[in-house]
């Protein structure tokens, strides 16, 4: 009976057993496993692609849900003053972030530009960003909140800036949950992946294999 209660409730709510969100989540899992924990390999994969891309300490970096600073903690020190755009809606996850994983002297001396915001607000960065990405961010967002994400995101860009963003490959016919949820997971078809750029104006470049550890494949968006 409670079997078939669970098979019921997941099928029709399919976010109802996920760990909790927000505050509660971070303090329950933890700052590293709250974000998907893989500190140190993914931190360093996203660091080394975007040098292998083209970025450089004078580039301007965007970190699209940046968490508690996973991939700042390599980009901060490397970039020069103030290049480093972070941009997360978990206020504690900021917080952790430049507590428990940024040295004092490298925050003081780096000055990271952050913004916690559940709504896309990269208008609140007063520099373009010549590189921008969002990993295992979509992974968890339903089709409404990628399109905002990618609407906010266009008026920003230089037409030299790049934007790499990583999803869950799926043939079609692959279901999603309805609503967003930092835990839930969601995949994409490639033509799904291109479309959501296309829509806001940007050309897509699907590159795929990145030989991320859970197997995300990774787009170039251009304006």
């Amino acid at each position: 009976m409670i079997k078939f209660a669970k098979s019921f409730i997941r099928k029709t709510f399919p976010n109802a057993f996920l760990q909790p969100q927000g505050e509660e989540g971070v303090k329950k899992a933890g700052h590293r496993k709250y974000i998907g924990g893989a500190w140190e390999e993914i931190g360093k994969l996203q660091f080394d692609f975007l040098v292998s891309r083209g970025m450089t300490p004078q580039s301007y970096l965007l970190d699209i849900a940046c968490g508690s600073l996973r991939l700042g903690v390599k980009a901060i020190p490397y970039l020069e003053t103030g290049h480093y755009l972070g941009i997360e809606k978990e206020q504690s996850l900021l917080d952790a972030g430049v507590e428990k994983e940024l040295t004092a002297q490298i925050y003081e001396e780096k000055r990271p530009n952050l913004v916690c915001s559940a709504a896309f607000e990269f208008e609140k960065f007063a520099d373009q960003p010549d590189f921008c990405i969002a990993q295992s961010l979509f992974t968890h967002l339903n089709h409404d909140l990628i399109d905002l994400c990618f609407t906010k995101l266009a008026p920003c860009m230089k037409p030299t800036s790049k934007f790499y963003a990583t999803y869950f490959l799926m043939r079609p016919g692959f279901t999603n949950p309805d609503a967003s949820h930092d835990h839930a997971f969601f995949a994409y078809t490639r033509e799904e992946m291109i479309s959501f750029g296309t829509r806001a104006g940007f050309k897509a470049n699907y590159i795929g294999d990145w030989n991320h550890p859970r197997k995300q494949v990774i787009v170039e968006y251009t304006i």
